[in-house]
């Protein structure tokens, strides 16, 4: 099963497991993240399903793994015969996200749900 989602501006296919690097979230690190701008899921039993344009009550689970920033690039720009010159550096800031779960919102919401209370049971 996997599920083709939308963040960040730019579109990525995602299976359960998988480690994504996304434009920054303000999110801290180990918690949850939802996105539900589902464009495509495909299952092995029921096969693609495509939204117009997003796949209604569909999400797709994940959780932060870190915050941090991408190599650095040099950036040099110049304009011949002018003596015109300028070099400056970039790191773009990014989100490393595993995601955990694709599925229903409502199937999700219920497990979110189990969740807490089995955390609190726990205290």
């Amino acid at each position: 099963m996997y599920a083709i989602i939308e963040t960040g501006g730019k579109q990525y296919k995602v299976e359960k497991g998988d480690f994504i690097y996304i434009e920054k979230l303000d999110v801290n690190e180990a918690e949850a993240v939802t996105f539900d701008k589902v464009l495509a899921v495909y299952d092995d039993k029921k096969g693609l399903k495509v939204g117009t344009p997003v796949v209604k009550g569909t999400v797709v689970q994940g959780t932060v793994v870190k915050n941090g920033k991408g190599k650095k690039l040099t950036v040099f720009t110049y304009k011949p015969k002018k003596g015109e010159k300028r070099k400056l550096g970039h790191r773009q800031p990014y989100t490393k996200v595993e995601i955990t779960n694709i599925g229903s919102a409502a199937k999700a919401a219920k497990a979110a749900k189990e969740a807490d209370t089995e955390a609190s049971d726990a205290e």
